[in-house]
């Protein structure tokens, strides 16, 4: 489970936590138009400084969380409010979309599976007139095609402007939620055929995992639909209405993903309880044989029992042929029993009525 980085208790708004194992912040910068791009990596935090009152459009993209002071640096250079900057900072948000004076913020998650663990890391989007900042945790590579449509000025990226951009930023991330959750169908159509035909101990273990991946995406997808569909519905200064236009696709895309999620949802909880009904009824059917077996020996045990007791006035332990008739009557009632409990239905198959 993914835990929240908080300040201390007491601290004033603003405050940053900011993980001992999070790396240097390295910057990269797209500055572009139609007719021109320049791509850098920033080393030097005065550098930045242009960027924040050029006409064309700006992409800079922060990634690494470990020095309190370039985080700092780059706020007051684009005039970042302090709790803006809090919220990309302390990791995780649920997310959201709030719009200040000089730039609206947008929290966005995306499911990440490493070594076969589900993790969902956040970007933190802050959208100016001109410029657009993305703040994240480590490099994850989100935006790698992204970065090629800039280069080859592949579509209306090039013409539009940064609003555009965090248009096909946040749609590249709802993009990540489909292979996540065709690894869980596939995952859960495996189950499936298991729990039907030979369910082990280790399925149910199986199943507690998608349940909690599957909770997990449920958890910070229904926020992310409800802030993508903020973001087509407000009436921001610094989103379009073109851009409006092209998020509402990825609101409906997210849409069907949570759809998908609640189907996988509902899948591992019938799996779940078919599994606990199939262990019960296997159960209950060992527990029929071994009474069955037990009802036949009783009074086999009980004739047993009469005559091993060493009574003198005993007639049947003189006889010649008593030993012979005592082993006859008890197979006699064995058969007897067997037969009466098949014709119930209680051994082999069911009796039809």
């Amino acid at each position: 489970m993914l835990t929240k980085r908080n300040p201390p208790i007491g601290a004033r708004p603003g405050t940053l936590a900011i993980s001992a194992d999070s790396p240097p912040p390295r910057i990269h910068v797209f500055d572009y138009g139609p007719e021109q791009i320049v791509e850098r990596t920033v080393e030097d935090l005065a550098e930045i400084e242009r960027y924040a009152r050029t006409e064309t459009a700006t992409w800079i993209d922060v990634r690494g969380m470990g020095d309190e002071a370039a985080l700092r640096r780059i706020g007051e250079v684009f005039g970042i409010h302090p709790l803006a900057l809090e919220d990309a900072v302390n990791v995780p948000q649920p997310a959201k979309t709030e719009l200040y004076d000089e730039h609206q913020i947008i929290i966005a998650r995306t499911p990440l599976l490493e070594n076969g663990e589900l993790s969902v890391p956040q970007v933190c989007f802050l959208l100016g007139r001109h410029y657009l900042i993305t703040f994240q945790d480590r490099y994850y590579g989100f935006f790698d095609p992204v970065r090629e449509r800039i280069r080859a000025g592949i579509g209306p990226i090039r013409i539009a402007g940064a609003d555009y951009l965090a248009y096909a930023l946040i749609d590249i991330l709802v993009d990540y939620y489909y292979p996540v959750l065709e690894g869980l169908s596939q995952e859960l159509d495996d189950l499936e055929e298991v729990v039907l035909v030979d369910p082990e101990p280790n399925d149910l273990a199986r199943m507690h995992h998608v349940r909690r991946s599957v909770a997990t995406l449920r958890r910070v997808g229904w926020p992310q639909r409800e802030t993508i569909n903020d973001l087509c519905r407000s009436t921001s200064p610094f989103m379009g209405e073109d851009a409006r236009t092209y998020l509402r696709d990825t609101h409906d895309h997210m849409s069907q993903i949570m759809g998908r999620v609640d189907f996988c949802r509902e899948v591992v909880v019938g799996l779940m309880d078919m599994y606990l009904s199939n262990l019960s009824h296997r159960q209950n059917e060992i527990m029929k044989v071994l009474t069955l077996m037990a009802s036949i020996f009783i009074p086999l045990t009980f004739i047993a029992g009469i005559y091993g007791m060493n009574f003198e006035n005993m007639p049947e332990l003189r006889s010649q042929f008593g030993y012979f008739a005592v082993l006859a009557l008890m197979a006699a009632m064995a058969f007897l029993l067997v037969w009466y409990f098949r014709r119930q239905g209680w051994i082999g198959r069911s009796r039809r009525r």
